[in-house]
């Protein structure tokens, strides 16, 4: 191919992509500036009424509910909704978020615990006691940096609370010890390339600078997103208003010119210095548009390609792979399980602490004098975490998480699908992140159980001669239930808000607008290199003779 050639492919790949992803491009720069300021924007809801009919509750689905606490004479039923109280048939008598701060966000609940005739609430926000005597819940101070509560757990009479990256432990539920878990055996300083990717993403892999850096590329994003699309409209407006003028200009010709001037004159002069302006405005625009393009170029490209691996189908590539930690990067911590940590259990019968990691499943000894020990067999788990670890008698735990829902015996590894009864096999080769039940909590009231599908809602366990149905979910509990601003832009980063609208199709949203987003850079790019930089040199002045 010639150079024109190669200038003509580069302008048509550059032009048409750039119409139809601009808009896109727009939603996940404003999105993703709202995602990387959780805490920022957390007192901020959204009306689930202004939302598609996919993202209102039925059947306490969309992990309204994640869990149950029995208490004496009620039951506490949390999750997304906060928590309420309601009676052992499980029908809502009353809330129980009082004292929480304002926005959905701060009383996203992972889970609750009965400690000492207290009760504890682990949240995304940090931990909250209320005690019976008082009618609200207390923030209390826990010893640790980033304070979201993955687990709370109790071992003996001490209250284990587990964070993403350390597990505490309290004697009384007010002062809080850290443990330092030991690394396991075999302990290979790696990361997932998952999170990797994520931190990348969001900056985050480089601190607070890296964050804001990558708001100053979503701002980039807008920017080159709307001159691009003034530079498409501007030649429309100028021929338009130099049609408009061609009009006035005869509408006012005559043979008898106006007293004090040529009317027709005048028209025409106003009319010229108008479009003059907008040309002026036009290659202003373009200036910027080409400027800020190729000084940012590369570093939207990185960005670009990353987030693509956050969601199927490239997310299957990357979700069990291993890589080496970025030196002086956020995941660079002399902690072993920096942002690993997803659930605790404490097994009674064998002394011993089953913990639920991104790594997978460990045993570690009561004292943690040793390295834990990895699961020899293990059920599988979702990239997306462990939302289930309930015990079943002494020697079985049922696992759920977005992979499905498995009965787990540790001690002789025994892993069977809940709901067909047939053992385990991992498959082999590349697999999808997501099961057919994707499980997001467990309740119990009584001698019945539900479990909770994310999509579907509650649905019974072992239900044989006679169904009982979760009692529906109240219009109160609806109402006092928005979604957060910040997952309103998860949504939109996802492309799931467009799944009423595309079905299942919404998934391939992010990768193909991905690709879109990079052959647009990458043609705009060179246009840049080829065409517009050597038009710069031109225009630029030879330096003086001496």
């Amino acid at each position: 191919m010639t150079r024109k050639s190669w200038i003509k492919t580069f302008k048509k790949l550059h032009k048409w992509p750039a119409i139809v992803i601009a808009f896109i491009a727009i939603l996940f720069a404003a999105s993703g500036i709202v995602m990387n300021h959780r805490q920022l924007f957390s007192g901020v809801d959204v009306s689930r009424k202004l939302l598609p009919k996919n993202y209102h509750y039925k059947n306490w689905n969309l992990a309204a509910a994640r869990g149950s606490v029995q208490l004496e004479d009620a039951n506490l039923l949390y999750g997304n909704i906060g928590v309420w109280k309601t009676d052992n048939n499980l029908e809502i008598v009353a809330e129980f978020n009082q004292g929480f701060p304002k926005g959905i966000d701060n009383r996203k609940i992972y889970s609750i615990i009965h400690f000492k005739d207290e009760l504890f609430a682990g949240t995304h926000m940090g931990l909250y006691k209320r005690s019976q005597t008082e009618n609200s819940w207390q923030k209390l101070q826990i010893p640790v940096e980033k304070e979201r509560i993955a687990d709370l757990e109790i071992k003996d009479d001490k209250l284990l609370l587990l964070t993403r990256h350390y597990l505490l432990e309290s004697s009384d539920g007010q002062n809080f010890s850290k443990i330092q878990l030991p690394e396991p055996v075999n302990y290979e300083r790696k990361t997932g390339l998952f999170n990797t990717f994520w931190e990348l993403h969001s900056g985050e892999l480089f601190g607070l600078a890296g964050k804001l850096f990558v708001d100053l590329l979503g701002l980039v994003t807008i920017l080159l997103s709307v001159t691009g699309l003034l530079h498409f409209f501007f030649p429309k407006w100028i021929k338009r208003k130099k049609k408009k003028i061609q009009w006035r200009t005869a509408e006012v010709d005559h043979p008898l010119p106006p007293p004090g001037g040529n009317q027709n004159n005048e028209v025409a002069g106003i009319g010229t210095a108008s479009i003059d302006k907008l040309v002026r405005t036009k290659k202003l625009n373009l200036n910027w548009h080409n400027v800020v393009g190729y000084v940012f170029a590369l570093f939207l490209l990185i960005n670009t390609f990353s987030g693509m691996h956050l969601r199927p189908p490239f997310l299957i590539a990357i979700a069990n792979k291993q890589v080496g930690i970025i030196p002086g990067t956020h995941l660079d911590s002399p902690n072993p399980w920096f942002d690993k940590l997803r659930r605790i259990h404490w097994d009674a019968a064998n002394r011993r602490y089953i913990i639920s990691t991104v790594d997978g499943f460990y045993f570690a000894e009561e004292n943690f004098s040793n390295k834990l020990i990895p699961a020899p067999i293990q059920p599988p788990v979702s990239v997306m975490g462990c939302n289930v670890l309930e015990p079943v008698g002494e020697d079985f735990l049922i696992v759920g998480s977005f992979s499905g829902m498995f009965v787990w015996n540790p001690q002789t590894g025994m892993v069977a699908d809940f709901f067909t009864g047939q053992p385990y096999h991992a498959p082999q080769g590349m697999a999808r992140p997501i099961g057919a039940n994707t499980v997001a909590g467990f309740v119990q009231s009584g001698n019945k159980s539900w479990w909770l599908d994310y999509s579907g809602g509650a649905i019974e366990l072992n239900a044989q001669n006679e169904k009982t149905t979760f009692p529906a979910m109240p219009e109160k509990v609806r109402q006092a239930s928005p979604m957060s601003l910040w997952n309103v832009a998860l949504e939109i980063h996802t492309g799931r808000i467009f799944e009423h609208l595309v079905g299942s199709f919404y998934i391939l949203f992010v990768p193909l607008a991905g690709i879109c987003l990079m052959l647009v850079l990458i043609s705009g790019f060179f246009l840049w290199w080829m065409v517009f930089r050597k038009k710069q040199k031109k225009k630029s002045p030879s330096p003086p003779r001496l």
